[in-house]
């Protein structure tokens, strides 16, 4: 997938993935206010209003895509950069509406934003995922991410237990 374009998914369904641009926003603020507890069960809360800020808050360092469909974002992805002499590493998440899980958009974004990410200028992505997180161990694990590490009990989930977090890693060529 180039860096933009429309996908179909594995229901038929077709979406737009492309770059996340500053005009975005106020559409991604509310792609997060409505978002499943089922999505957010292995978040890391709040995305709220004051933390999307922060993703736009320097336009150069803006490296994401969203998902749209119907005019509504389904789906954003973020790469986080690091500075400095870190500054070829990214840190990656990624958040899909409940409506559009285990279709294919979640790999459609993945290949879009590293293909983003790989256009400018970054290494190495990396991540974290909670073990529980089967679908998305799947799709990481799919376009090239491998386990790199585990922080036993690194977790503390909404149900009160604790779970494992998987680190991972994937070197852009």
């Amino acid at each position: 997938m180039s860096l933009a374009g429309e996908t179909r998914l594995r229901d038929g369904r077709i979406v737009t993935v492309r770059p996340l641009q500053l005009g975005d926003k106020e559409s991604v603020v509310q792609f997060y206010a409505g978002l499943s507890p089922e999505v957010l069960r292995w978040a890391l809360p709040p995305y709220d209003r004051p933390r999307v800020e922060r993703f736009f808050s320097n336009p150069e360092q803006l490296i994401g895509v969203i998902g749209l469909a119907e005019g509504r974002v389904i789906g954003h992805l973020h790469v986080f950069r690091y500075p400095s002499r870190m500054s070829h590493l990214g840190d990656l998440i990624i958040y899909l509406d409940q409506g559009f899980l285990n279709v294919g958009l979640g790999t459609a974004m993945m290949k879009a934003g590293l293909d983003l990410a790989r256009a400018r200028g970054l290494h190495r992505i990396q991540l974290t995922v909670i073990d529980g997180n089967k679908n998305a161990l799947h799709v990481y694990e799919k376009v090239g991410f491998r386990r790199e590490g585990v922080r036993v009990e690194g977790y503390l989930g909404e149900d009160g237990r604790y779970y494992n977090a998987i680190d991972m890693g994937l070197i852009l060529r």
